[in-house]
């Protein structure tokens, strides 16, 4: 089965309006590996290159990423690293990239000593939404409308509808998106068979799925608590499924409270979920609670198909048996066919010396090798007009584009929603909290409605 160019018809619509950003990372310890990421033949060259640099013929420019592309599994990593051999091994003699890499619960925080140093890398990876404009205010990341609509229009309509929306502000365009991916619930179908388990539906479904996968002597749940923004990604599921995106909306515009019930109701559903979440959720990383579901300890994840790549990368094995559903709807509740979506977005820093050089790599991102890769070996989905095989690509993307042939819209993680990134940090802190039992789910909303009042209202 072949689709061609289908995100047009099919996400342009909900993403006009609503695509944002997630797998946000957020701020963490200082120190960060840096490796570069050539394969053999790149490396080859890279000597060679070494010695052009030298003497200043080679234009040399550092792109940043929240993986360790010689460490990883991931095959979107692996992606990217190709990417980055191909424009190496094409370019030589021209242009040469060279990664720095970091885990990405650190990045932000090696980004920014980077930034403060004066050595802001020539591209980065950077979340659309708070923090892509914590990099756009400060004029750190570089103004691309020029670049895309006049002096490459070619370029820029090979994208998809709406990609370039949470990309833009006050009509320019800071970033340019290599992917997309939506957040569901990954589940083991073996262990749903064995605990004879329907997938459910509703929120009252899922919870007796829960526990009947438990009284079969499985974790139902994988989940970090350790990565702040995987707990909050659920909270967030539950708060739209709950409310809708007017209890948000609200929020933006002033009008709400964190305290409405909604949220509420959201957190106590957290609350009971918790029950069913791996014992050791509160300290496990999100790649440790991702190892316990692919490693069959756990029957579900839920996580974003960004996931997939991850998961085939590390236990290839494991795809026949991984079943994707979407997040269940909450009777009584709101529209249960909203979802999360994210891009993995990359801007130019506004004092690179290189331009022409970060826009050729830009469009290795982008173009159709990169693309097809995308689907077919990592299993996100493409932003470019590209025609891809599906019946090469993993099992799990056909069951997410199932999914969203039937999505009414997308929304953002939650703290990535919110009115700045310190917001964000504020509802991370205070759901994680209330998961610990050190807040209540009213004290720990509370707590963001106080940050709110402090630095927003």
């Amino acid at each position: 089965m072949k689709k061609k160019k289908f995100l047009s018809v099919l996400l342009a619509a909900a993403m006009v309006t609503s695509l944002l950003a997630g797998c946000g990372g957020g701020s963490g310890a200082a120190s960060a590996d840096t490796s570069g990421g050539g394969s053999d033949s790149a490396q080859s060259s890279d000597s060679a290159q070494a010695d052009s640099a030298a003497s200043g013929d080679v234009e040399e420019i550092t792109w940043m990423f929240w993986d360790d592309l010689n460490a990883t599994e991931d095959l979107i990593s692996l992606g990217y690293k190709d990417v980055i051999d191909r424009f190496n091994t094409d370019y030589a003699g021209q242009y040469h990239c060279t990664p720095i890499t970091t885990n990405l619960e650190e990045y932000y925080t090696k980004l920014n000593a980077l930034v403060a140093s004066g050595d802001t890398p020539d591209c980065f990876i950077v979340s659309p939404g708070p923090n892509l404009t914590d990099y756009v205010t400060p004029g750190v990341a570089a103004d691309l409308t020029s670049i895309l609509k006049d002096e490459n229009p070619d370029w820029y309509a090979s994208f998809n509808g709406g990609m370039f929306d949470k990309q833009t502000y006050d009509g320019k365009i800071y970033a340019v998106p290599a992917n997309l991916a939506a957040a569901c619930v990954f589940y083991n179908t073996e262990i749903f068979e064995e605990a004879g388990v329907e997938v459910p539906t509703t929120y009252t479904e899922l919870l007796d799925a829960c526990q009947k996968i438990q009284d079969a002597g499985y974790t139902p749940i994988s989940i970090s608590a350790g990565t702040a923004w995987c707990l909050s990604m659920l909270v967030g599921y539950l708060c739209d499924r709950e409310g809708g995106p007017d209890n948000l909306d609200a929020i933006t515009n002033g009008t709400g409270n964190w305290l409405d019930p909604t949220f509420i109701n959201a957190g106590n559903k957290m609350v009971e979920l918790s029950q069913y979440f791996q014992k050791t959720a509160a300290g496990d990383t999100n790649d440790v609670a991702t190892a316990a579901f692919y490693n069959g300890e756990a029957a579900m994840l839920i996580q974003g198909s960004w996931v997939i790549g991850q998961i085939n990368g590390a236990n290839p094995e494991f795809e026949d048996k991984c079943g994707v559903f979407q997040f269940p709807g909450i009777e009584g509740g709101a529209d249960p066919n909203r979802i999360i979506a994210k891009t993995d977005s990359f801007c130019m820093s506004s004092t690179t010396e290189h331009k022409d050089a970060v826009v050729a790599l830009l469009k290795y991102f982008t173009d159709e090798t990169a693309q097809k890769y995308t689907a077919e070996v990592g299993g996100k989905i493409p932003v470019t007009n590209v025609e891809v095989d599906y019946d090469k690509a993993p099992k799990q993307l056909s069951y997410v584009m199932d999914i969203l042939a039937n999505t009414t819209g997308t929304l953002g993680f939650y703290n990535e929603s919110l009115a700045s990134t310190e917001a964000g940090s504020a509802f991370d802190d205070a759901m994680v909290a209330v998961y610990l039992g050190d807040l209540t789910v009213e004290e720990g909303f509370q707590q963001v409605q106080d940050f709110y009042d402090e630095n927003v209202n």
